[in-house]
């Protein structure tokens, strides 16, 4: 049996399954798997090796109790990173009240969430991020810092990573054009001997933290990735660390009725039909919470997307997520999802505290508030949809701080953890996102090739340059594009004949 309903007291926390629907028969059918899901995740936690493909642990969880680590070196490793960040933080004057983040996907989403859904006025710092390479959106960034007053902290596992080490090239550009030293700005945070690494021992940056082989970056958060800027910020980092490990102890139980992390696998199942089928739309009622969607975007898909099973056998799984934010998408996308195909499930998160001081507390009808219109709309749009057949889940939190926050992301990561067990494939490799890598440099090195063949007097359209190449005429179409529209070419003409030339 499973409960429709779990209240998790302790952790300030409800997970709500009425509107799913799941059948009494569907977990007894999966009771087996689910009984060899937790031993593998047992597995997992004692130091089994989960990326074969990489040779590599996972052992985020080690991250909230270390004294769980197959090692205890690594036990000891940890405890002195949280403690190394404490003192540096507390060593740093007032001379830096901004604070810059140089990363791209987990090394920069779990940050910004943190920050995001903790952040007040009286913040020690601000902290601000580079997780493109978007030249516009680095200049724009980088524009209205006072860089004399900014710390730069740069995140990267292998300091090698293109959109992370070009953030920090345009940033150290941007501190030599301003005659500032940057070493005396600046942080690492990556593997010892990358070439990040290498960098700031070379030029004596203030610091450097390290990132283990064995947190993937959809995991970091807890790490030095996001404890040092939450630090900075004035977060109180004991306390995320605190949720997460409360989520951990509920979350090992292998008692379905008990554990909201299996709860939620077990609804993604049904929903999908084992198969992702329907996406889940992410709508958290609160605005603190409103890129969920965005860092659960990346865990849940990146872990989930997967061409073939752990027996090799292809299986094309994934869950799709999208979403931003109640009430504002009930003025965007809920009509279709009321009224269009029914392709999703919906994930509310809901915050009981209202917050907002006397905003909060102001009637705009008589014994009506703002927040009261917030959670009036929740539950209606949760009713409209359950009128027509439509599934959700609603997971409430009775308020957003740094120990709910923390809990919420270790319950995230067990459950894709969980459902990744049930429809048997990896959740910690992502063979998907080093081919586009490779793709892009197989790009890069073609317009390598086009600049020298028009150096040397060559012009003509993309097609015939690219027959001269043999390379494909739409890749060669892209790259030369956009080098005529950034003045590096010239272009005559228009569409697929303009020539062009050096």
């Amino acid at each position: 049996m499973h409960p429709a309903y779990l209240d998790l007291n302790d952790l300030g926390m409800a997970l709500d399954l009425r509107w799913m629907h799941i059948p009494d028969k569907l977990v007894a059918r999966l009771s087996d798997s689910l009984e060899r899901v937790h031993r593998e995740m047992g597995d997992l936690e004692a130091g089994a090796i989960a990326n074969p493909d990489e040779g590599r642990q996972v052992g985020h969880y080690w991250l909230r109790a270390p004294e769980r680590a197959p090692d205890p070196a690594i036990a000891a490793a940890i405890r002195q990173v949280q403690a190394d960040i404490g003192r540096f933080v507390g060593a740093l004057d007032r001379r830096f009240p901004d604070v810059l983040l140089v990363g791209i996907g987990g090394s920069a989403l779990g940050p910004q969430l943190v920050a995001d859904a903790l952040s007040t006025p009286g913040d020690h710092r601000r902290v601000h991020f580079l997780d493109n390479t978007d030249p516009d959106g680095l200049a724009r960034v980088l524009a209205g810092l006072d860089l004399s007053r900014t710390l730069v902290v740069v995140v990267s596992k292998s300091g090698g990573t293109p959109e992370t080490r070009n953030g920090y090239l345009a940033t150290r550009a941007a501190f030599q054009a301003a005659d500032l030293d940057f070493a005396r700005h600046a942080v690492a945070v990556t593997q010892e001997g990358s070439a990040l690494d290498r960098d700031a021992v070379a030029g004596g940056w203030l610091a450097r933290f390290p990132m283990w082989d064995w947190v993937g970056g959809r995991t970091s958060v807890l790490s030095a990735v996001g404890l040092l800027p939450a630090a900075l910020q004035g977060l109180d980092t004991a306390d995320l660390l605190a949720g997460a490990r409360a989520m951990d102890e509920v979350t090992r139980s292998p008692d379905v009725a008990a554990n909201p992390a299996t709860l939620l696998a077990l609804a993604w199942y049904q929903a999908g039909e084992g198969h992702g089928r329907r996406a889940m739309v992410v709508l958290p009622y609160k605005d603190r919470l409103a890129l969920m969607a965005r860092y659960l975007q990346q865990l849940v898909m990146e872990s989930l997307g997967k061409a073939t099973d752990r027996r090799g056998d292809t299986v094309h799984q994934g869950l799709t997520v999208y979403g931003n934010k109640g009430s504002t998408d009930q003025h965007a996308y809920v009509q279709q999802l009321r009224e269009g195909p029914d392709d999703f499930f919906v994930t509310f998160i809901e915050v009981l505290e209202d917050g907002g001081g006397p905003v909060g507390s102001l009637e705009v009808e008589p014994q009506v508030t703002i927040g009261d219109y917030l959670s009036g709309f929740l539950a209606g749009t949760r009713r409209a949809l359950a009128d027509v057949g439509r599934s959700s889940i609603t997971l409430t939190l009775d308020r957003v701080d740094a120990f709910r926050v923390g809990a919420l992301i270790a319950l995230y990561e067990r459950a894709v953890g969980l459902y990744a067990g049930l429809i048997e494939i990896n959740a910690y490799h992502q063979p998907g996102v080093e081919a586009g890598k490779k793709a892009a440099g197989a790009v890069l090195a073609l317009q390598r090739t086009l600049l020298g063949r028009l150096a040397e007097g060559h012009r003509g359209t993309a097609d015939a340059l690219a027959a001269d190449l043999k390379a494909d005429p739409a890749d060669v179409h892209h790259v030369l594009r956009h080098l005529a529209a950034n003045g590096r070419i010239t272009r005559t003409g228009h569409g697929l004949e303009a020539i062009y030339a050096a």
